[in-house]
């Protein structure tokens, strides 16, 4: 289990993290949400040990994580920008793993060979294409066999078909081993397919923590094309948790009633029937 509470961190002037909370229970697949900037990563740092909290509280199985050498045991972290040694290939990396993890599986990773087929293991990581680093990265995560996956923006720079073999692999990992995954994103409709639970974070605080069940049943995912260029002012009833746009398409995030939200948009003449979608 993951727990933050009231977790605050500041770089210089700048509010990262503003009384944070949040819960992953043990063997879930939770997603954390937010528009770029609203503190994803730094809350992931945080549970990786990198960043020390001003204040608050971060426990993995009831210890703090920070300077926690058996903590950090259990987990593996693939960052948005994967890093690696200069002159390491996979093979070399595969070696430095199995040093630092003593769950480390070889078998198989010699059996994963055919879920990565296009992974060169003796080319050097650093010179392959962002897709490929990342390939490999997930070969290496989850060979460590861990308790706790967490993933920063995990399936960016992969292909559709890429895309649906990690997320296979993993979810096949909860199901045989019950793996803990905290994974975050800016999109919300590539983890309602494969999480449990969500979080939903905006300018450094948690606003909504619920199971996914719940949160379809109280919360409402709104795409709404407007005429205009710009986006014009929505009613202040709405308790608008999300939002994200591309282009004139804005996608919102309510909670609320689907009935109560559409009825409040059409009084307040901001949709056309013809141009949203729930």
């Amino acid at each position: 289990m993951i727990q933050g509470k009231d977790i605050c961190k500041k770089f210089g002037d700048f509010q990262a993290l503003d009384r944070a909370s949040f819960h992953v229970p043990k063997g879930a697949v939770y997603g954390l949400v937010g528009p770029n900037g609203a503190g994803k990563s730094t809350i992931l740092r945080h549970v990786t040990g990198i960043f020390r909290q001003d204040s608050g509280e971060l426990l993995i199985d009831g210890e703090p994580v920070f300077e926690n050498p058996e903590a950090k045991r259990k987990l593996t972290f693939i960052p948005d920008d994967v890093f690696y040694f200069r002159q390491a290939n996979l093979k070399e990396m595969k070696k430095y793993y199995e040093g630092i993890y003593p769950t480390f599986d070889a078998a198989l990773f010699d059996k994963l060979m055919d879920c990565f087929p296009a992974v060169d293991r003796k080319r050097n990581i650093r010179r392959m294409s962002k897709g490929m680093q990342k390939q490999a990265a997930f070969w290496l995560a989850v060979c460590c066999m861990p308790e706790y996956l967490i993933l920063d923006e995990p399936v960016d720079g992969l292909d559709p078909v890429m895309r649906r073999q990690v997320w296979s692999l993993l979810l096949g990992d909860v199901s045989e081993r019950g793996t803990t995954v905290l994974v975050s994103s800016h999109n919300l409709r590539e983890l309602e397919d494969v999480c449990d639970h969500v979080g939903i974070l905006n300018r450094g605080q948690v606003l909504l923590e619920r199971s996914l069940s719940d949160l379809q049943d109280n919360t409402v995912k709104l795409q709404v094309a407007y005429a205009g260029v710009t986006e014009p002012v929505l009613p202040s009833e709405l308790n608008i948790l999300h939002r994200s746009h591309v282009g004139r398409v804005y996608t919102y995030i309510v909670r609320g009633s689907r009935a109560e939200i559409l009825r409040r948009l059409h009084y307040g003449g901001k949709v056309d029937e013809p141009n949203y979608y729930i």
